[in-house]
C-alpha cells in the first residue's frame, strides 16, 4: 500500500463524516459525523507520519492530541446531548434550537 490509498481512504471517511454532519437532524448522528471526520483526520496523519518521518515522533503525538479531542469532545456532546433530552424530551437539532431562558 502507498500514501495516496490512504490519503483517498481519509479523504473517503472525511468526505462521509462531512455529508453525515450536514445531512441529519439527529444529534447523535451529527457527533457521528464528526467522528467520521476526526477519524480521517488520524488516518491522514498516521499515513503521512509512516511514509515521510517515520523515525520522528511528531506524528503519533499529533495522533494522541487528536484521539484525546475526539473523547473529549464526544464526552462534552453527549453529555449536552442528554442534558437537552432530559429537560425538554428533544433529540432533534431544529427542536433544540430554542433554548433561550
Amino acid at each position: 500500500m502507498n500514501l495516496e490509498l490512504f490519503l483517498l481512504l481519509a479523504a473517503g471517511l472525511f468526505a462521509i463524516g462531512l455529508f453525515g454532519a450536514l445531512s441529519q437532524m439527529s444529534i447523535v448522528m451529527i457527533m457521528m459525523g464528526l467522528e467520521l471526520m476526526l477519524n480521517g483526520v488520524i488516518v491522514a496523519t498516521a499515513a503521512f507520519w509512516y511514509y515521510v518521518a517515520p523515525g520522528g515522533t511528531d506524528g503519533q503525538v499529533l495522533i494522541v492530541v487528536v484521539i484525546t479531542a475526539m473523547a473529549i469532545e464526544m464526552a462534552a456532546g453527549f453529555a449536552v446531548a442528554t442534558a437537552i433530552y432530559r429537560s425538554r424530551q428533544v433529540d432533534m437539532t431544529d427542536d433544540a434550537a430554542d433554548l433561550k431562558g
